[in-house]
């Protein structure tokens, strides 16, 4: 195996009628053209969010077909018939599913928080409905998912609308080392709302264009590493990356058993707490939810005041100094938190990084072959591709459809790997949890008594490149990826009209820590701005 530095790692392991089923996969997941500006209509539910959508459906000024019905609009005109192609499917049974949640409360009978309201959710997550569940690929375009995903089952248990799916990076970028973060076999290439010749990160791509771009209230991405704070960072959106276990990952299609996990992104950090306290909860499928310490509100910790007093330390090694537009509105962040009355501890760096990306490596080639090959078995005699050794064959096959710009060393690397009782597999796993946790984030976190460890979360967007793939520079999603700790990544301004986010980093279970910290910076800072889906980036823009 080659040598990969952290920065070639989260690269390509970043590790994403109106009511129609997926544009057709061959010709137009191929066609991605020259973008164009897009200028949509004005549009009523711009920004909107949880709370607003709330007061209208009690008001009686929306229904929540009337919600579905706006945002479907919407995607048929931005997504479908103009350029951005992050939803990859929109749930034919939507309609349907709001007037039941409609006639709900017209009975007094309201859920919760997303009660009728319109959520996408990534195309890796499963449902038992008319909707596919592909990760992207067309191995999988044909065969229904047997049953929702545990995530799945909780939005529509709280009156959710599963509005449709979303774009990924294929099989959660988890396929090539020069892949092209945010296209699919299945749906093609998504593109960043804010500068459509940029990348929108992945490998919750689509989700991140999105929710950015108001296509629906909010939406669910995956995350192996980097996987929902980098394309939330992009796309100017806050991000929860949740502590391994905090939501079941049953039903979806996987990388890793050790880092997986699901995880909001919206527009606020309220509408993502809001969301976290839907998705989260034990799972007896997922015996990684056993332990999880749930919060039953998440947003009783919305605490505008919540900087003050609090110990937040600067993690600069080895996390800074790829950019310098970013390293900027950094410090211009730390800045803005320490006006808010936190104790900044800098630097605050965190021990041993760089020193398990290839153990990291390791451990997802092993799992990404034995998870998957288990994934593949539950779907059914009826399953054309039952292995991963399968899906290789496919590839092959399909590679005009399949493999246009990048192909799938990965998946060969992988399933070159034998069981997960090889030493190799044992050590390297032991590797990654000890530097990355009881020597890594846990020291510094314990040692200087911290709340939240900050770092840049990447760079602005980089322009999309089917020829060489990702032009990556660095991130910072390593350290809680491995642990398994969460993070939570938020806007903190622009470079030349380009997003770039910063990340708040804690231990085990510090969800509502590290929301409080992030909505207090929020209403400090009020980073957040639309996207306005430029042709390309502003360089006259500071």
């Amino acid at each position: 195996m080659p040598y990969l530095s952290r920065r070639d790692f989260v690269h390509y392991a970043g590790v994403g009628a109106l009511a129609a089923a997926a544009r057709p996969a061959a010709a137009e997941a191929l066609s991605v053209g020259i973008p164009r500006s897009l200028a949509p209509a004005p549009f009523e539910l711009e920004e909107a969010t949880i709370a607003q959508l709330q007061d209208g459906l009690k008001s009686g000024k929306y229904t929540a077909r009337r919600l579905c019905q706006l945002y479907l609009a919407r995607i048929d005109e931005i997504d479908r018939r103009g350029q951005l192609r992050a939803v990859i499917e929109t749930n034919p049974d939507a309609l349907a599913a709001a007037d039941a949640a409609d006639a709900e409360r017209r009975a007094g009978r309201v859920r919760g928080p997303l009660h009728g309201i319109p959520v996408l959710i990534k195309d890796n997550i499963a449902t038992g409905d008319k909707m596919k569940t592909t990760a992207g690929s067309l191995a999988l375009a044909d065969l229904p998912a047997p049953g929702d995903a545990m995530v799945a089952k909780r939005l529509r248990d709280a009156g959710a609308i599963l509005l449709g799916k979303t774009n990924l990076s294929e099989w959660a970028n988890f396929r090539s080392t020069h892949s092209v973060s945010g296209w699919s076999g299945r749906g093609g290439l998504c593109r960043n709302p804010y500068a459509l010749d940029r990348n929108p990160c992945g490998s919750s791509s689509g989700t991140g264009a999105a929710i950015s771009a108001n296509l629906a209230a909010v939406g669910v991405g995956t995350e192996t590493d980097g996987s929902i704070v980098c394309p939330s960072s992009a796309n100017s959106l806050v991000g929860i990356k949740p502590t391994l276990g905090l939501v079941s990952r049953h039903g979806i299609v996987p990388i890793s058993h050790t880092q997986d996990t699901a995880g909001p992104m919206a527009r606020t950090v309220a509408d993502a707490a809001a969301l976290l306290g839907v998705l989260a909860g034990a799972d007896p499928d997922d015996p990684a939810t056993a332990a999880a310490r749930v919060e039953s509100d998440y947003a009783k910790f919305l605490d505008p005041k919540g900087l003050q007093g609090a110990r937040i330390g600067v993690a600069r090694a080895k996390v800074t100094g790829y950019s310098a537009v970013a390293d900027h509105l950094f410090e211009a962040a730390i800045d803005v938190m320490k006006q808010a009355g936190a104790v900044i501890v800098d630097p605050a760096d965190i021990p041993h990084l760089g020193e398990y990306d290839d153990a990291e490596f390791t451990v997802l080639l092993y799992e990404f072959k034995a998870d998957l090959n288990a994934y593949l078995a539950g779907l059914g005699p009826a399953a054309p591709n039952k292995t991963l050794a399968d899906l290789i064959a496919f590839n092959d096959k399909a590679k005009d459809r399949e493999l246009p710009y990048f192909g799938q060393e990965i998946f060969t690397m992988a399933q070159a790997k034998g069981p997960l009782t090889d030493d190799a597999y044992v050590e390297a796993l032991a590797h990654c949890r000890r530097l990355s946790r009881t020597e890594g984030l846990y020291v510094v976190l314990a040692q200087q008594k911290l709340d939240a460890i900050v770092a840049p979360t990447g760079s602005p967007p980089w322009t999309t490149d089917l020829v060489n793939g990702d032009h990556f520079l660095g991130a910072s999603s390593t350290p809680a990826a491995v642990s398994g700790y969460p993070s939570v990544s938020v806007p903190v301004g622009y470079a030349h009209g380009l997003p770039v986010g910063m990340s708040f980093i804690g231990t085990a279970w510090s969800e509502p820590t590290l929301i409080k910290l992030a909505y207090a910076y929020e209403q400090a800072a009020r980073p957040r701005k639309p996207p306005r889906f430029l042709a390309t980036a502003d360089l006259v823009a500071p």
